[in-house]
C-alpha cells in the first residue's frame, strides 16, 4: 500500500448501522476506501480477503469479540488496530491495547480526531516497511536481550519472541538509547506520532507487555525501569 499513490483501505468492525453509515460517508470524503463488516466472525473473514491498510475494531461485537478478533489478526499481521470502546469500558479498552491493539478511540469521538489518528498509524506503518526510524543503530544487544531492526527479530535469552510492531519500535527505541531517560512525550512522539491523540494510557499499557515479555520479574523491572514524573529507561546492563 503506498498512502501517496493509492486510497488506504480501512476494515470497520462495528455492529451499529448508524456509526457504520456515518464512517462510510466520513471516511470516504477524507480519502479512505472502507470495508465492513458487523461481527467478529466476518471481520476474520473479511481481514483475509481485503488485507486492509488499518483497521477500527468495536470492543463488543456479535459472535467473536473485538479483544479476541484482534488477538487472531495479531498472530499473522501488524496492520495497525485502533480499538473503540463505549465510555465506561476501560477495562475492555485496556485488555484491548494487551493484546496488540496500537490505540483506541472512545465512543462519541468527533470524525477530525480519528481521521488524525488513522493517518498518523498509517504513516507510522509505512516508515516501519521502509525502515523509518529503526535505522542508523543496527542490531542492538544489552545483556540477554537483542533486537534487529532490519529482520525485525527479538532474541531473548536465547530464544526468539514475536512482537507487534508498536512494541517493537517501543523497545528498540528504548534499547538504541540505553542509560537515557525517554520522557513519555518523547516515546508517544517518535512511535505513535507527533499528531497523536490519545493519553498516556496507551504507552503505559505498552511498556507493560513489554516487561511481560523481556523482564525475569514483571513486577519488579530490572531493565525497563520507571522514572517517576518523566518516563521510561532501558537500563545500560541488562539482565
Amino acid at each position: 500500500m503506498s498512502i501517496s499513490n493509492s486510497l488506504p483501505t480501512i476494515l470497520v468492525v462495528d455492529d451499529e448501522e448508524s456509526f457504520i453509515e456515518a464512517l462510510q460517508v466520513g471516511l470516504k470524503r477524507e480519502g479512505f476506501r472502507i470495508e465492513v463488516a458487523r461481527d467478529g466472525a466476518e471481520a476474520l473473514a473479511v481481514f483475509d480477503a481485503v488485507k486492509p491498510d488499518a483497521v477500527l475494531l468495536d470492543v463488543m461485537l456479535p459472535k467473536v469479540s473485538g479483544t479476541d478478533v484482534c488477538r487472531e489478526i495479531r498472530k499473522k499481521s501488524a496492520v495497525p488496530i485502533i480499538m473503540v470502546s463505549a465510555k465506561g469500558s476501560e477495562i475492555d479498552t485496556v485488555v484491548g491495547l494487551e493484546v496488540g491493539a496500537d490505540d483506541y478511540i472512545v465512543k462519541p469521538y468527533r470524525l477530525r480526531e480519528l481521521v488524525a489518528r488513522l493517518r498518523a498509524a498509517l504513516r507510522r506503518g509505512e516508515l516501519s516497511k521502509s525502515d523509518g526510524d529503526l535505522t542508523g543503530v543496527g542490531t542492538v544487544a544489552i545483556g540477554a536481550v537483542s533486537i534487529d531492526p532490519e529482520q525485525h527479530v527479538v532474541t531473548i535469552r536465547g530464544e526468539v519472541t514475536k512482537m507487534p510492531l508498536k512494541e517493537f519500535e517501543l523497545l528498540y527505541l528504548l534499547m538504541a538509547n540505553a542509560g537515557r531517560v525517554m520522557t513519555r512525550e518523547t516515546l508517544i512522539d517518535r512511535v505513535w506520532g507527533t499528531d497523536y491523540y490519545g493519553d498516556t494510557k496507551t504507552l503505559d499499557v505498552h511498556i507493560k507487555r513489554l516487561r511481560s515479555k523481556i523482564e525475569k520479574e514483571p513486577a519488579e523491572p530490572q531493565l525497563v525501569v520507571t522514572i517517576r514524573g518523566l518516563g521510561y529507561k532501558y537500563e545500560k546492563l541488562g539482565a
